[in-house]
C-alpha cells in the first residue's frame, strides 16, 4: 500500500505517519488490511530524524500547491492520502490571498490529481470545528451536530467548508472515496506554537509545564472543544477504515471532543503541576482574539464518530498528564 501525508512534517503529521508506520498495515473503506509500503510525506520543512531513518517514507519537500500543479504529487499507485496541509486560522485573518491559495487552491488541485489518477484512492480531508460560527445576532444552535448548517465566521472556516463540499462531490461523482473529518481544537500541541488563533489552547498548558510564562487572551468562562492529539489521529486513521455503508453521508464528521472551559483548563494544569504553573498563566484579553473565539462553538455533538466506535478523552487532566508523559524534556516543574 502506498499512502501521501500532506503536511506530513508538521506536529499532526509527523505523530500520524508515526502512527501508521508503527501499525505497519491499514485497511481502506473495510477492504482488509494491507500492509504499509510507501508512506510519502510533503511538506515544507524537513521530516523528523525518525521518520526520515524509516525505509518505508519518502520524502519530498516544497510547496504543495506547485508539485500537486506538476503532476508530482500524488504518484501513480497512490492508494489513500491524508490531506492535513493548511494555512491556519489566525494566518488566514490576517493574509486572505494566503489562505485562499493554501486551502481553496491546493485542496482544488490535489483533488484533480486524485481524480486525474483513475483510481479512486481513499482521501481523508482534515476540516475543521471553524465551519461552524455563532452569526452577529443570531445564537448559536446547541448543541451543534453532524449536520448543523455550517455557518462560518472566518475566512479559514469558510475556506474548509468549501474543501468538504468539493470532496462530497468529487466523490459523489466516483473520482475519489472522501471522507471529511472536522478536527476539533487539538490540545495539547507539542513543539513550538503556530499561527492558529486557537494556539493558546496548547500554550496554557505547554508553556508553564516548561517553566515559561503564557497569556491568555480569553476570560475564563469561554467553552471550547477539545480533543488530545492521540484522539484526533485515532479519528482520522478510522474515517479512512471505515466502510462506505459505516461512514453514511458524504457530509462533513465531527471528530470527538471533551467541552471545557477555559479556566477549566486552567485548574486541570494545576491538578498536574500545582499552582506554581498556573502562576505562570497572565490573563490578558486580546480583543481580536476574543472576537473570532466568540464565533466558536462549544457544545458539539459527535454521533456519527460514536457509530464508527470513536471516543472523547476521558478528561483534561489526563491529556495534560499524557502530554508531559510523552514530552519529559518539555517539563521543567515538578508534577503531583
Amino acid at each position: 500500500m502506498n499512502i501521501l501525508i500532506t503536511g506530513g512534517c508538521g506536529f499532526l503529521g509527523a505523530r500520524l505517519a508515526r502512527t501508521l508506520l508503527q501499525a505497519g498495515r491499514l485497511s481502506l473503506a473495510g477492504a482488509p488490511a494491507v500492509a504499509i509500503d510507501t508512506l510519502t510525506l510533503t511538506d515544507r520543512a524537513e521530516p523528523p530524524a525518525d521518520l526520515r531513518a524509516d525505509p518505508r517514507v519518502r520524502f519530498v519537500g516544497g510547496d504543495l500547491l506547485e508539485l500537486v500543479t506538476a503532476r508530482q504529487l500524488p504518484a501513480a499507485g497512490t492508494d489513500a492520502v491524508f490531506h492535513l496541509a493548511a494555512a491556519v486560522s489566525g494566518e488566514c485573518e490576517a493574509d486572505f490571498d494566503l489562505g485562499m491559495r493554501s486551502n481553496f487552491a491546493t485542496t482544488h488541485a490535489l483533488l484533480e490529481a486524485c481524480r486525474a489518477l483513475g483510481s479512486q484512492p481513499v482521501l481523508v480531508f482534515a476540516s475543521s470545528l471553524a465551519v461552524f460560527g455563532k452569526q452577529p445576532g443570531q445564537p448559536m444552535p446547541d448543541p451543534i451536530r453532524d449536520d448543523t448548517l455550517p455557518t462560518p465566521q472566518s475566512s479559514y472556516g469558510i475556506q474548509k467548508f468549501i474543501g468538504e463540499q468539493l470532496v462530497a462531490d468529487y466523490t459523489r461523482k466516483g473520482y475519489i472515496r472522501g471522507r471529511s473529518v472536522r478536527l476539533m481544537t487539538v490540545s495539547v500541541r507539542a513543539g513550538r506554537p503556530n499561527g492558529a488563533a486557537s494556539g493558546f489552547l496548547s500554550g496554557i498548558v505547554r508553556e508553564p509545564l516548561a517553566g515559561v510564562r503564557a497569556v491568555v487572551p480569553v476570560a475564563r468562562d469561554v467553552p471550547v472543544a477539545l480533543a488530545s492529539p492521540a484522539r484526533t489521529v485515532e479519528g482520522v486513521i478510522r474515517a479512512a477504515e471505515a466502510p462506505a455503508a459505516d461512514w453514511g453521508s458524504l457530509t462533513g464528521l465531527n471528530l470527538p471532543s471533551i467541552l471545557i472551559t477555559v479556566g477549566e483548563m486552567a485548574a486541570a494544569l494545576e491538578a498536574v503541576a500545582g499552582p506554581q504553573a498556573t502562576a505562570l498563566l497572565d490573563w490578558q484579553p486580546d480583543p481580536a482574539i476574543e472576537k473570532l473565539v466568540s464565533t466558536w462553538p462549544g457544545n458539539v455533538r459527535w454521533d456519527r464518530a460514536g457509530g464508527l466506535g470513536l471516543k472523547a478523552d476521558a478528561s483534561f487532566e489526563q491529556v495534560v498528564r499524557d502530554y508531559a508523559r510523552e514530552n519529559p524534556d518539555a517539563v521543567r516543574l515538578a508534577l503531583r
